[in-house]
């Protein structure tokens, strides 16, 4: 059945191929192509030319030479590669074609995140509350109106035409039934906060001529389910926290143990699947009531948020790792920024990142290729290292120290084939 698969992976990437590559956008310069996303068997898998593009901006070192030398392939599936939200660089987050893209770019585990809606089926979106500038809810009336906010248009002085206020909307998946989600479409997450209609709130200032640009296909978190299981992807879901209150009789212990539960009623072996949350008591849960889930439940350290975090004073972080590690917990994933340090021009593992490995927490990371270009210093998530970058290649001088030095199990990317790529090369699996 597995070539059945792989026959109706590659039927439904040609049929939508087309209208998806017309649309998408150019990633760095190189338009997202056909060769690029079409699927195929895990030892012929196909990157595109972003990977080479990148190892080719890098500055003459050995490690240019030895990714340099792989160029040829062949590729196949890693584990090393996780796709955060799909392949959301040039398709939108969170819908089958992101989905069907990563796997086709050779990422051996794939991301739905998963919230739910009014009538308590759980969906994949990245918030609860992020479909007005996801999808094109906006467009659809009789949907716009259940909005927990509907839109309102940007306020403009008359006399001056400055902008007095900007244009507004929230729209969450518990606005909507799981029925009214599925009508949806997925689309770049953008919003225009000077839209006068919202046309030009979704698509900018092309307003609705630019609803016509490629769109994805919403999916249950059951859908992903199935349709990881026919790509033969690892799974990593991550638990979103509520931004609404938790409605009656559906407590977030029933959220948390629900997600789990379409895993066990898909038959999904526990072993490949790696429940993910911000929350230390989703991730406390999971560990003591599903042990066959334990070794793969990872805590999102999102600590950075808190006032009195420091990543490099060990003195800030509550619980510390020993404590972390006490709980059980066993994989620890910080953004990629928490685990690397500038130590007089030189990239080296950060305190955050020894401290954690010293105390037996295994390290995933969050999100390569998702802010700037590093040519203008990467943005939020190279914070910590923004001195030594100069250039889009050095995205693989990180992604090396991430997996040589910090020792980071996993690395999720808006890009699989990039991390595919170098795992490919350095043998990782």
């Amino acid at each position: 059945m597995q070539w059945l698969s792989r026959a109706v992976l590659a039927l439904t990437l040609y049929c939508l191929g087309s209208s998806l590559v017309k649309a998408s956008p150019a990633v760095d310069g190189a338009p997202v192509s056909a060769q690029s996303v079409e699927p195929h068997a895990p030892q012929d898998i196909r990157l595109g030319s972003r990977p080479q593009q990148l190892v080719a901006d890098m500055e003459n070192s050995d490690l240019k030479k030895k990714l340099a030398s792989c160029s040829n392939g062949p590729f196949t599936v890693s584990a090393f590669s996780i796709g955060h939200r799909g392949a959301p660089r040039a398709f939108p987050e969170h819908t089958r074609e992101s989905y069907l893209a990563a796997a086709a770019q050779g990422a051996g585990i794939i991301e739905c995140d998963v919230t739910f809606t009014a009538d308590r089926e759980l969906v994949c979106r990245h918030a609860q509350c992020d479909l007005h500038t996801t999808t094109n809810i906006l467009a659809v009336p009789e949907l716009a109106a259940k909005c927990s906010l509907p839109f309102r248009p940007a306020v403009f002085d008359k006399a001056s035409g400055k902008q007095l206020a900007p244009a507004t909307a929230r729209c969450c998946t518990s606005d909507l039934t799981v029925e009214e989600f599925k009508r949806l479409r997925g689309k770049k997450d953008s919003e225009f906060p000077g839209a006068r209609d919202a046309g030009e709130y979704l698509y900018g200032a092309a307003g609705e001529e630019a609803s016509s640009t490629a769109t994805g296909t919403l999916l249950t978190h059951r859908e992903s389910i199935e349709l990881f299981k026919s790509l033969g992807v690892q799974m990593t879901p991550e638990l979103k926290a509520p931004e609404i209150d938790m409605p009656e009789n559906f407590t977030q212990r029933d959220y948390a143990r629900k997600m789990l539960r379409e895993y066990e009623l898909a038959g999904v072996p526990p072993s490949r699947v790696w429940p993910q949350s911000f929350n230390l008591d989703d991730v406390r849960l999971w560990i003591a009531e599903k042990p066959e889930y334990a070794p793969h439940v990872i805590y999102l350290d999102g600590r950075y948020e808190s006032p009195d975090f420091n990543y490099a004073d060990p003195a800030t972080w509550k619980p510390t790792m020993q404590e972390l590690a006490d709980m059980k917990v066993p994989v620890i994933a910080p953004p990629l920024w928490m685990l690397l340090a500038d130590e007089d021009g030189e990239m080296v593992p950060s305190a955050y990142a020894k401290a954690a490995k010293d105390a037996g927490l295994e390290l995933i990371t969050w999100s390569l290729e998702r802010s700037g270009s590093l040519a203008n210093g990467g943005g939020w998530y190279y914070q910590s290292i923004t001195p030594l970058l100069h250039r889009d290649g050095d995205t693989l001088n990180v992604l090396h120290v991430l997996a040589h030095d910090v020792g980071v199990r996993g690395v999720f990317s808006d890009w699989p084939a990039t991390v595919t790529y170098y795992a490919n090369c350095m043998g990782l699996p």
